[in-house]
């Protein structure tokens, strides 16, 4: 699906005046809901005199906002040949490792070389229950991180899973390689997210006001230091409470321990000050971002079993992890069947 812009002018009139900026946005018939409204103010598409406002902003009589409202173009999804890692699939259900590079669903710039496309090439039996552009998906992952997700094959199953991902009863566990040594070996990262204001491709944290309002969405992030390397790398594993875009990357940043490799969030500009020639040449030479979806895991539609995957380290990042002698876990991908496991979020 390929999106463009259609420009909406709004006059505030007497009626629209004193009003929060997204109150008053969500009387345009194409934008409806508060929530819609918030979305575009977030993405920067709503501005007045060439600035971009905020959602807490109070409309006056004589207001002019210029609205840039995407208008989503609709393609026929295609099958794409692509050779999927299929860790696990039935009637019901299949589990993929995504490998790093590779992006989820459809979107601007990648309407047919996606993962929803190369399934469509390795089965018809794809659920198009919440949306015909992304069937089967209920969560998803960054085109940069690889790792496990499951895809549901029929409606119920979808209803089913979702379901959980909403009650935050899966289990989802991702390993992370980052810069510098924690000060403690574990902890809870809090913030509030939204999009960067000066560079869209980015999310950052965002202050809170004194009545304890933000602009951003909460997240959170649990994580345990695995392993600490003499050469400054860390060996991270990390939970998420919450499921914001980018939420790993952006609160280990800010903790000043980039993950390596992440040019977007300082994980190129580190690497200068690794001592180790021969690491710092693996690192330059790495395709993508150390962070991997290592272990997922939900209650199966229709056994209701309790069900635990395993993704190994994919091949593109075990020069870095030999080089740290990180442990390897095991080689082999593992399906467990578990008592009972609580959690988390979306990366």
């Amino acid at each position: 699906m390929e999106s463009k812009f259609e420009r909406r002018v709004l006059e505030i009139t007497p009626e629209l005046d004193d009003l929060r900026i997204d109150k008053a946005l969500a009387t345009i018939p194409e934008i409806a809901t508060r929530s819609q409204a918030v979305r575009l103010l977030q993405q920067g598409l709503v501005r007045m005199n060439g600035k971009v406002l905020k959602p807490s902003y109070l409309t006056k009589v004589g207001d002019s906002i210029d609205i840039d409202l995407p208008v989503v173009v609709k393609n026929i999804l295609v099958p794409y040949e692509f050779p999927l890692s299929i860790v696990y699939e039935d009637s019901e259900l299949l589990v993929v490792d995504k490998p790093a590079g590779l992006v989820v669903h459809p979107a601007y710039g990648h309407a047919q070389d996606t993962l929803v496309n190369a399934l469509l090439h390795h089965t018809k039996d794809l659920s198009l229950g919440f949306n015909e552009q992304r069937p089967g998906l209920v969560h998803r992952i960054d085109k940069g991180t690889s790792g496990l997700l499951v895809i549901a094959k029929n409606e119920s199953a979808q209803r089913f899973l979702a379901m959980q991902f909403q009650r935050k009863t899966t289990h989802r566990l991702y390993r992370a390689i980052a810069f510098g040594k924690f000060p403690q070996l574990a902890g809870t990262y809090r913030s509030y997210l939204k999009r960067h204001p000066d560079d869209r491709k980015r999310v950052a944290s965002t202050p809170v006001r004194e009545d304890g309002t933000s602009d951003g969405k909460l997240a959170i992030t649990h994580y345990k230091v695995v392993q600490y390397h003499t050469t400054g790398l860390s060996l991270v594993e990390l939970r998420l409470e919450t499921g914001r875009t980018h939420q790993i990357r952006v609160h280990l940043s800010e903790s000043q321990h980039p993950i390596v490799g992440d040019a977007t969030y300082g994980g190129k500009t580190r690497v200068n000050g690794i001592k180790s020639v021969h690491l710092r040449k693996t690192i330059e030479e790495m395709p993508r971002f150390a962070l991997h979806a290592a272990e997922l895991g939900f209650t199966h539609p229709k056994t209701h079993e309790r069900m635990i995957f395993k993704a190994p380290w994919p091949q593109d990042l075990m020069p870095l992890i030999e080089h740290c002698d990180f442990p390897r876990y095991n080689a082999e991908y593992v399906i467990e069947k578990v008592e009972g496991f609580e959690d988390e979020g979306d990366e």
